[in-house]
């Protein structure tokens, strides 16, 4: 299991993620309020779990890693906030793919 935050410790297939701001102005130069703006689906991963386990027990390895950036489904996993931080615990499935 890796983590960057000590607080936060995903289990099994679970990842945490800190969602990326999206842009606040429009190409056109529009400022966007906060009502405008969608929900982020993209994120830098945070904490990895150590893995699914399987029905046979063994545990599957991550296909994620801790500091790569991904883009996930728009109304996924459980928002946290942590010391006035906000944060998303996702199922490793609601992945959709790393952003590179």
């Amino acid at each position: 299991m890796s983590t960057v935050s000590p607080k936060i410790q995903p289990l099994g297939d679970r990842v945490v993620v800190k969602a990326l701001a999206r842009e606040t102005v429009t190409k056109s130069g529009l400022v966007l309020p906060d009502t405008a703006k969608e929900k982020p689906q993209e994120g830098e991963i945070l904490a990895v779990g150590p893995g699914k386990v399987l029905d046979n027990g063994k545990r599957t390895t991550p296909e994620v890693k801790v500091g790569e950036r991904v883009l996930f489904a728009r109304y996924a996993g459980t928002e946290i906030k942590i010391d006035g931080e906000e944060y998303l615990i996702l199922r490793e499935s609601d992945v959709m793919g790393i952003v590179e």
